[in-house]
């Protein structure tokens, strides 16, 4: 059986042709297509809807003057996503006064996390609403090295911290989130059980 492609719905190639000729229509179509998945991913990295709405209308903005640079080798998408992802860093950059933390020693570890193995009363809205709760700086970590898979390397180069700060914020990331799951659940455990 093979799947005919619907004609109403112009291939990738063609809307990008639209938008790099000036088409208003073509740019409305890629924007309708893609905004909702990327508006997710700028909550991901924002802290309330307003600046995820503000990195997504600047990364849009990229994207369009960016386009002539698409070579159509790999995911259009994941083209896009990296796109929003950079704009996001440098809302991060802009809106922190960043600074290079190179003695790691001088920063208490955290308490140990609880251990927790249930997350069945969880649902992955809740899940990326505790996250958008951390604090910017651990939110951009947890997000550009469990989400992105960049390491720490990388996220230290980015962001203009220390591996040892990246590895720390990380580590501290995912004993906020686990503490806040742990609540979480056991708070549905009781209204459910109770």
């Amino acid at each position: 059986m093979s799947i005919k492609r619907s004609s109403t719905l112009p291939d990738i190639v063609n809307i990008i042709k639209g938008c790099l000729a000036g088409s208003r229509r073509d740019q409305e179509l890629l924007y309708r297509r893609h905004a909702a998945k990327l508006y997710a991913v700028c909550l991901q990295y924002s802290g309330n809807d307003d600046e995820a709405r503000d990195i997504l209308q600047e990364g849009f903005i990229k994207i369009f003057e960016n386009l002539i640079h698409y070579k159509n080798e790999g995911s259009f998408e994941g083209w896009m996503r990296r796109i929003v992802v950079n704009t996001a860093l440098e809302k991060y950059r802009s809106k922190h006064n960043l600074y290079r933390v190179d003695d790691i020693d001088s920063i208490p570890e955290p308490d140990a996390a609880p251990e927790t193995d249930d997350y069945s009363g969880l649902e992955a809205g809740d899940l990326l609403m505790i996250i958008r709760d951390l604090p910017p700086k651990y939110r951009m970590v947890f997000n550009l090295y469990a989400i992105e898979g960049y390491s720490h390397k990388e996220i230290s180069q980015m962001i203009n911290i220390s591996e040892g700060t990246s590895k720390s914020n990380l580590s501290r990331a995912r004993m906020i989130l686990q503490k806040k799951v742990s609540f979480y659940t056991g708070v549905n455990k009781k209204v459910i059980s109770g």
